[in-house]
């Protein structure tokens, strides 16, 4: 430390210099864009890693989508605190009504015997309306996991499903599921698959998706036993199309499984179905978030964005190839889904005012609603007595009650529906055959031959008690009975072959009621057969009412359509003159009713006199009515009309 003394003088002062820095302008780089819901993106996975492909199959409410929560869980896809109950099912329908409608892809990972498999699994529907759903997905995969109830045991769907997948010669690994129930019993069960589907009972994997028990043992199962993906035939790249929705803002996103070569992010690529070129935009796995990956590779399953604005470019089942190499031959694809059910949707307001402005409101929902779900068809429809409308067709009842509900869900429409109606096919005298879907383009009766109807094999297991009263409720529906299977002690498997527009209406009902709801079934068209049908035509004070029409049975006809005037008897008014209410098959009326006449009485100023006084003013009053039933319209309420399209007794 310096010590200054008196003597000694401080250092001269100097005034230190700051210099200011030179100014440099501040660069400021606006940030990337990046959409609002674009998933983030990873690298593509080695091509090395072992891959399994699978899907998730059972009867309804046996527990797919709870197993499906497990084995996100188990594989670290999702934590504990995401974790919720039916994850993949995205429609809050599907959580209310506890059911799987649109099958879900899910890529996850797997650590078994020191290697890391890539597993990817479809969670797919069980009712038999989603039939097709299930049949996309098996031929995406190389093996199945079918769930079977240890309290319920082989169910309806369960026999269907593991004929699908044994027709699509998979390994089935078969898991016995809920065992954490008082109820259950898998040994039982285990002795009903080995008997019903020719799976070993040992080979039968006990699980309870509830509480994750035996969850591990199964993902292990799947990584030793299921079969490694083919290699790739050709050099050329060729992937199946599975399945498609739309998203608002990104276009169509198509799910795809890779057989042959890979595909990037920038290829210009070919859908050989239709034709068309598109540049992908994004590639991408569910796990189960969407994470967006520069490449798909070789066996490898997941989705694509190619800016498709329309569901109408993309063909499930069609083969993706590159624009610049393309493939010699497609992949073996699906046939086109078939509606089974057709019924009318109108908009429920009647007034003039409205008409057209809740005409298109229906029109604006369905339109969307189309767009992501391909599987229902529509065209415009005009009915005299309901105004304009929209004939839709559906996979079956199921389906169309889930697009009606959506409809006034996600629409905000209120919609009236007609009863629902099957497909006919029509021999003219000519030997031309025609398909009708509504009983009022049935063609001119002298240019018919023969009408033909689709026929089901139905397939129905129940308890052994309740046999009898089943096989007198199918032989009243015109059912052939086929055979009769065991399956357990205590339950039976009947097979019935019959008209499916005999079970369209209240069968199922019928069935769970009969069997206190032990009872299921499955069904498939396996024909259409020809019988003694006819169109019946409702006719209102003789003038026929198109939107009543409808086409059954010879023998059934005067019973159904006796039912159907009764019912419309009570909600037409009545008018100042007598209304006519008729069943007819052509010109021959099989059934009447008759609303009567309100009636003034004119008589009452006839207090005395002579009776001729009084017959001669009631003469005068049924001329009357007789000359103004001749030019009087008849107005009938829609009420009518939804009380007849009410099938309940």
């Amino acid at each position: 430390m310096t010590v200054f003394t008196p003597d000694s003088q401080p250092p001269e002062f100097q005034p230190l210099e700051l210099q200011p820095p030179e100014f440099q302008p501040l660069e400021l780089q606006p940030p990337e864009f990046q959409p609002p819901e674009s998933p983030p993106t990873s690298e593509a996975h080695p091509l090395s890693m072992p891959i399994r492909n699978f899907s998730i199959i059972a009867h309804i409410d046996h527990g797919k989508s709870t197993l499906a929560d497990r084995l996100l869980q188990a594989t670290k896809a999702v934590s504990d605190r995401e974790a919720k109950e039916q994850l993949l099912d995205s429609m809050d329908l599907e959580r209310e009504r506890g059911i799987t409608i649109k099958a879900s892809a899910v890529t996850v990972h797997h650590e078994y015997k020191g290697e890391d498999y890539q597993l990817n699994f479809i969670d797919t529907p069980g009712h038999v309306d989603f039939t097709y759903e299930v049949s996309r997905a098996l031929t995406a995969c190389e093996g199945a996991v079918l769930v079977v109830d240890s309290t319920q045991g082989v169910e309806a769907q369960t026999v269907a499903n593991a004929y699908l997948a044994i027709a699509s010669d998979l390994e089935i690994i078969p898991v016995i599921n809920k065992i954490d129930l008082p109820a259950a019993d898998p040994d039982r069960v285990a002795m009903e698959i080995e008997s019903v589907l020719g799976l070993s009972a040992e080979d039968c994997i006990s699980v309870s998706a509830k509480t994750g028990q035996g969850i591990d043992e199964l993902l292990d199962r799947i990584c030793r036993d299921l079969p490694d993906p083919r290699p790739a035939e050709m050099e050329q790249t060729r992937a199946l199309i599975f399945d498609s929705h739309y998203d608002e803002y990104r276009g169509v996103i198509v799910y795809i499984r890779i057989f042959d070569g890979e595909l990037k992010v920038g290829d210009k690529i070919r859908m050989m179905g239709t034709g068309t070129s598109w540049t992908i935009t994004e590639l991408g796995h569910n796990t189960p978030q969407p994470e967006k990956v520069k490449s798909i590779g070789t066996s490898e399953v997941g989705w694509m964005v190619a800016a498709i604005k329309t569901l109408e470019d993309v063909r499930v089942g069609d083969t993706i190839t590159h624009e610049k190499n393309l493939a010699p031959e497609p992949l073996a694809g699906y046939e086109e889904p078939q509606q089974m059910v057709y019924c009318d949707f109108y908009p429920s307001t009647t007034s003039e005012a409205g008409k057209k402005s809740d005409f298109e409101a229906l029109r604006e929902a369905i339109e969307k609603l189309r767009l992501n779900d391909a599987s229902f068809t529509f065209e415009a429809q005009h009915s005299e007595a309901l105004g304009f409308g929209f004939r839709c067709g559906f996979l079956g009842l199921l389906h169309m009650e889930i697009v009606q509900e959506r409809l006034e869900r996600e629409g905000g429409v209120e919609v009236v529906q007609t009863a629902p109606t099957v497909t006919y096919q029509i021999k003219t005298t000519t030997d031309e055959f025609i398909e009708i879907h509504n009983p009022a383009d049935l063609p001119d009766p002298s240019q018919i031959a023969e009408i033909r109807e689709p026929i089901v094999k139905i397939e129905i297991i129940c308890p052994d008690e309740n046999i009898g009263d089943l096989m007198s409720l199918c032989d009243g529906r015109r059912g052939i009975f086929q055979t009769q299977q065991f399956i357990s002690e205590g339950r039976q498997m009947l097979i019935f072959e019959i008209p499916l527009a005999e079970i369209i209406y209240d069968f199922y009902d019928k069935l769970k009621s009969i069997t206190r709801g032990y009872g299921t079934m499955d069904y498939e068209v396996i024909e259409y057969r020809a019988d003694r049908l006819a169109k019946v035509s409702i006719l209102v004070n003789g003038m026929p009412v198109e939107a009543l029409s409808m086409i059954c049975h010879r023998d059934n006809a005067e019973k159904r359509t006796r039912g159907m005037l009764l019912k419309l008897r009570k909600q037409i008014d009545r008018h100042q003159f007598e209304i006519a209410l008729q069943a007819a098959i052509g010109g021959k009326i099989i059934a009447r009713e008759t609303v009567k006449a309100l009636r003034k009485n004119v008589t009452a100023k006839c207090y005395g006199g002579d009776v001729t006084r009084k017959r001669k003013l009631l003469e005068k009053q049924k001329k009357g009515k007789k000359r103004m039933k001749s030019v009087g319209s008849v107005q009938i309420p829609q009420e009518a009309f939804l009380s007849i399209l009410d099938t309940s007794e």
